[in-house]
């Protein structure tokens, strides 16, 4: 039958895959009008086409009405694809509905280390998802539905199954530390820092030096310019730094006057 699993499919978590999905819910896809005429005869490969068609994300929505997102995640469940196929869903960045389909199959069906290992690594995609829900249209990010999908119970009204914390894991030895984004960018300005600090004083004066050369020689050079000029026009020396006190020392020769001096006729006609 059309809602039966494929046969040789594989227990998951000890039950059928499609019993992953709520009792409730899956009822309600099976008398979908999406799943009878689009999710029928469906593989891995036709069901790209209708993942990359996808306008939203969400479990139900209105009446009780599942969203086709939720129809193919059971389909998926359903026939039950390799884990190679699952990967290559998963990183594909073209399609960002395809991409988050995979992550939520991932995480319902997958071994936590794998969960980790294939999932951390979209934390760093921060395109826009619609979710239809209940009470209408909302905007999330897929970084965000990621990390529901680690750390929530329950995303897109499907209770999901029990993951190990990664805490847990690290202890036992099955996976490494997880590496944080800010972590490293922080580690990367300390950096910056430290080498700012140990270079040498010596750069400073070496940049400095070269800047005060120039404007001495300039100001040497202005000088002798000033001076050859001044004795090829009147024959004087003048200098620019001081060029009152030059002026009154070369008009003060001709005309200065003694008062103590006194003529000989005056002192002939004082002794008379």
């Amino acid at each position: 039958m059309a809602n039966t699993t494929v046969k040789g499919a594989q227990s998951i978590h000890g039950q059928n895959p499609q019993f992953l999905v709520e009792y409730v819910i899956r009822s309600r896809i099976y008398e979908s009008a999406y799943w009878k005429e689009h999710c029928f005869a469906l593989t891995a490969e036709s069901l790209i086409d209708k993942a990359i068609s996808l306008k939203n994300i969400g479990g139900v929505y209105g009446n009780q009405k599942p969203t086709e997102f939720m129809c193919l995640l059971l389909k998926l469940l359903q026939i039950q694809p390799e884990k190679e196929i699952l990967v290559e869903y998963l990183l594909v960045d073209e399609f960002k509905y395809l991409r988050a389909l995979a992550a939520m199959y991932i995480r319902m069906t997958f071994r936590a280390v794998d969960v980790y290992d294939l999932l951390e690594p979209l934390l760093k995609d921060y395109r826009k998802l619609r979710l239809r829900s209940m009470a209408g249209y909302t905007l999330t990010y897929i970084d965000e539905f990621v990390d529901q999908l680690l750390y929530e119970e329950r995303v897109c009204d499907i209770i999901l199954p029990r993951l190990a914390k990664r805490e847990i894991l690290e202890d036992v030895g099955e996976i490494g530390p997880r590496k944080s984004r800010l972590l490293e960018v922080m580690e990367g300005i300390e950096d910056q820092k430290a080498d700012k600090e140990s270079s040498p004083h010596s750069s400073r004066s070496a940049t400095s030096s070269p800047s005060q050369s120039p404007s001495r020689s300039s100001r040497s050079r202005s000088r002798s310019r000033s001076r050859s000029r001044s004795v090829e026009n009147g024959g004087y020396v003048s200098r620019s730094l001081s060029g009152s006190r030059s002026r009154s020392r070369s008009a003060s020769p001709r005309f200065r006057s003694r008062s103590r001096s006194i003529s000989p006729d005056r002192m002939e006609t004082g002794v008379d």
